[in-house]
């Protein structure tokens, strides 16, 4: 079956970074929608970064504009998420996760356009 399997989280001052990777295996990785979404306790699980794997277009959420890259390397079937100058209320548990494109190979980020999805890796950032 499909699998993304997250790596890369951990603990870290605020200021800092990390790079998550995500691999993925047995999934049309060539033209997908791929994203990075995280959920805080108590809170939904939303989108942070959607890539189209089959062009360049990347979406960001407006709260990680600027600090955060979604990038991807299809020969590799991975996709990272750079996160810089990194914020306290960046910590979360951050998922990767797959999905079908919509009409005119457009990507959602939404929660509920995505079908696939990795265990989660924790990002925790410190004052």
């Amino acid at each position: 079956q499909v699998q993304l399997v997250e790596s890369g989280g951990g603990s870290v001052q605020a200021g800092g970074s990390l790079r998550l990777s995500c691999a993925v295996s047995r999934y049309t990785y060539s033209s997908a929608c791929m994203g990075w979404f995280r959920q805080a306790p108590g809170k939904e699980r939303e989108g942070v970064a959607i890539t189209y794997t089959g062009g360049s277009s990347t979406v960001n959420a407006d709260s990680v504009e600027g600090r955060f890259t979604i990038s991807q390397d299809n020969a590799k079937n991975t996709l990272w998420l750079q996160m810089n100058s990194l914020k306290p209320e960046d910590t979360a548990m951050y998922y990767c996760a797959a999905g079908p494109p919509s009409a005119g190979d457009t990507c959602s980020s939404h929660r509920s356009r995505y079908i696939y999805w990795g265990q989660g890796t924790q990002v925790t950032v410190s004052s």
